[in-house]
Order: C-alpha cells, then sequence, then structure tokens
C-alpha cells in the first residue's frame, strides 16, 4: 500500500530538527492552508528559514519543495470535505476571479498531462482496447460523466462494450462476473476515490483482465491493479473536480481506436447513419 504524506510525516518524527518538527506539525494540522504557501511563507509561518522548508522536502524524500508542494494537493484533494473545499476556495480567490482562474488551472492541467503522458503507454493501451473481447468501463462519482462519455463512442466503434453502472457493489461484481483474461476494464477516478471503483478494479485485476486506469497520481488506489497507467492532471481544489484533462485522454484513445478500426467501422457507421435519418434522430435544418 503506498504511503501518503501524513504517514511519511509520522514515520520520520523521530529523525527531525527542532526547526523540522515545527513544519510538520504545521503541515500536518493545516495542510489544507500549507498546500498553497511558497516556501518562504510556509517558513515564515512556523518561524524558521526558507532554506529549512526546502532542506526539509529532501529529508522526506522530494526533488524540492515543488515536489512536496504537490503531495499537500493531492492530500487536499483526496480528504476535504466538499463544504472544506468552497473554504479553500474562497481563500484563494475572490469572485470576480473565478472564471480567469478556473479556465486558467484547466489549461494548465491539459498542458501538463500532454508534456507527461507517456506514447508508449497510451498506444499499448489502445491495442488492448482494439484487441479485446468485451470492454468493462467503469467511472464512479463526477467520473460516471466520463465513463458514460467514453462508452457512448466506444459502442460505436466496437462490438461488445459494457458500462458499469455502481449503484450498489454486488452489481458491480455481477455485471463483471465474466471478465477474464481476454478482456479491458478501464477504470476513471479522481479524488475523492470512490471505493467502489477501487473494488471493482481490484477484482477485474484478480480475474487477469487487462487494467487500464485513468487517475491523477501513481498514488491514487486504482493506480497499483493498473495493466496501464494513463495520468491526467486534476489539480483544483474546488466545489467541482477539474476533468477537462481526462476527457482529452478518453477523447485521445476514442480518435486512435477509430484510426485503428478505421475499415471495420466504416461499414457500421454508414448503416448507423442511415438509422439516424430514418428515425429522424438528429434535427435536421431548413434549406439544408
Amino acid at each position: 500500500m503506498k504511503i501518503n504524506l501524513i504517514s511519511k510525516i509520522e514515520q520520520q518524527w523521530p529523525s527531525f530538527s527542532k526547526g523540522q518538527r515545527l513544519i510538520a506539525k504545521y503541515i500536518t494540522e493545516h495542510y489544507d492552508k500549507a498546500a498553497f504557501m511558497t516556501a518562504y511563507r510556509l517558513g515564515q509561518t512556523v518561524g524558521v528559514s526558507e532554506s529549512t522548508v526546502v532542506r526539509f522536502a529532501s529529508v522526506l524524500g522530494f526533488d524540492g519543495y515543488p515536489q512536496l508542494q504537490k503531495a499537500m494537493q493531492e492530500l487536499i484533494r483526496s480528504k476535504l470535505t466538499s463544504v472544506q473545499r468552497i473554504e479553500v476556495t474562497s481563500a484563494r480567490m475572490k469572485y470576480e476571479e473565478v472564471v480567469h482562474n478556473i479556465i486558467s488551472c484547466d489549461i494548465d492541467n491539459i498542458r501538463q498531462t500532454l508534456e507527461e503522458i507517456p506514447r508508449d503507454v497510451f498506444s499499448d493501451a489502445v491495442e488492448e482496447i482494439v484487441n479485446a473481447r468485451r470492454v468493462y468501463i467503469l467511472g464512479a462519482g463526477s467520473c460516471r460523466s466520463l465513463a458514460m462519455f467514453a462508452s457512448y463512442y466506444l459502442k460505436i466503434l466496437l462490438v461488445d462494450v459494457q458500462t458499469i453502472y455502481t449503484s450498489n457493489e454486488t452489481e458491480i461484481f455481477e455485471d463483471m462476473l465474466h471478465i477474464n483474461s481476454q478482456d479491458v476494464a478501464v477504470v476513471i477516478s479522481f479524488p475523492r476515490y470512490s471505493s467502489k471503483s477501487v473494488k471493482a478494479i481490484h477484482f477485474a485485476h484478480s480475474r487477469n483482465a487487462k487494467v487500464i486506469a485513468i487517475t491523477d497520481s501513481k498514488m491514487s488506489p486504482i493506480a497499483e491493479y493498473a495493466s496501464y497507467l494513463l495520468l491526467a492532471h486534476s489539480d483544483m481544489a474546488t466545489i467541482v473536480d477539474s476533468l477537462v484533462a481526462p476527457l482529452s485522454i478518453i477523447n485521445a484513445l476514442i480518435v486512435a481506436i477509430s484510426l485503428k478500426k478505421k475499415k471495420e467501422i466504416k461499414s457500421r457507421l454508414i448503416e448507423l447513419e442511415e438509422l439516424w435519418e430514418e428515425n429522424d434522430v438528429y434535427q435536421k435544418y431548413p434549406g439544408l
């Protein structure tokens, strides 16, 4: 099991200097505030120098303070309640800054995801989906919308796609009863992580299915079960989850799969277009 920041601090507490213990105590008790402080501001708050804060990050095993800060922010997103998220948001931005700050944050999340996503892992994940007997897709909470979006398009492109709905755990296992090594499970989970998603991905892994995990961090509880891990940034400690980056990854998967199966899906798409036309699925515009 992966160790979170608080556990790491507790384990290393005996080895900390006096100044480092001041930092550790403040982070443990106020990580929601510390996560958005510069090293200088954190040091000033607890009464130590900026260099002491930077050294503290190194002692914990981080490459620098920005990595420690990211770990605190991940802790926030996985632990804060909705009420606490609103409080953090109100402390960080004014009402008139919301549009600029939120869209800028989404842009940063997509940019960082693009820079860091491993192209070979992405390509291998596409191959697994294309060659699978059946593809299972699961997302709980706000991630359910992503799962449904992915399912909508993959059902057009692939023969056997099953969306797993998370009304209760028993039904999840019933729906996944026949999953095996010929299948692929695509599981999407972001903070606060759904326990149902964790149990579902563990079940798929135990049945030797290939697992594609779309999540935000290697510390995510679904990451350890992934055959293919696709990480998307979602850094936004607000009432809503920033899911634009994972949606972009899903878009890329869908497009890549459509290109891989171009010849096979062409006749299916023609048939679908005819059905949509016959049944007036889409609104016709006068003169068009």
